[in-house]
């Protein structure tokens, strides 16, 4: 029951992005913006750390034949918080990530963390996982929609970063240029994972 690696294992070996390819559904769709994929992944990390850690807690008391529907529910009441918080608090942002938000109830990464970590494990080391799976899956949607900005306008997070003389490659502001980049990326961290070991 080592805590750090189920923490660490989320960032880059069990990457939910770059090494497994799940959630591409949202990778693709709102990563235009490093802004988006940072509001995104730290949507997405809110909902795994508490879904986590009230699926460990009630792992023994939900039968086995109901389980999935059981963590639908779970997940799909701190998602409806989170959609909430943020309608609140970042409308802004909220209308950026749209219905992709309320789509989380059915992100294979959130569901598969339920059924693979948080139903077999302690409350500590589901946390864990959830906080480490969530931060990789951040720290991955905020690189992709840093490039796809960078690449399309010439900005992060909104601030011009090339200068007003630069000339953009339009095609990263839509969906070819997120496969595209999304490719590159997946090949660069496969790459250095095999050149540092970090398999």
């Amino acid at each position: 029951m080592n805590i750090m690696r189920d923490f660490t294992k989320g960032i880059v070996k069990e990457n939910a992005v770059f090494r497994l390819v799940l959630g591409m559904c949202p990778t693709l769709a709102v990563t235009s913006l490093a802004t988006n994929g940072l509001g995104m992944g730290l949507s997405t990390t809110a909902v795994l750390v508490f879904s986590n850690l009230f699926i460990a807690v009630l792992r023994d008391l939900i039968p086995s034949r109901i389980r999935i529907p059981c963590f639908i529910v779970v997940i799909a009441t701190f998602v409806t918080m989170v959609d909430m918080l943020l309608k609140a608090y970042q409308p802004g942002l909220h209308s950026q990530l749209g219905i992709f938000v309320p789509l989380i109830v059915v992100n294979c990464v959130i569901l598969g963390r339920a059924e693979a970590f948080a139903s077999k494990n302690p409350v500590v080391n589901s946390v864990a996982d959830g906080l480490g799976i969530g931060l990789g899956f951040t720290l991955s949607l905020t690189i992709l929609g840093a490039v796809r900005e960078i690449l399309s306008a010439g900005t992060i997070f909104g601030r011009n970063l090339l200068g007003f003389g630069y000339q953009p490659f339009q095609v990263f502001a839509f969906p070819p240029g997120a496969f595209l980049a999304l490719g590159l990326l997946m090949a660069l961290v496969n790459m250095l994972s095999k050149k540092f070991k970090l398999e």
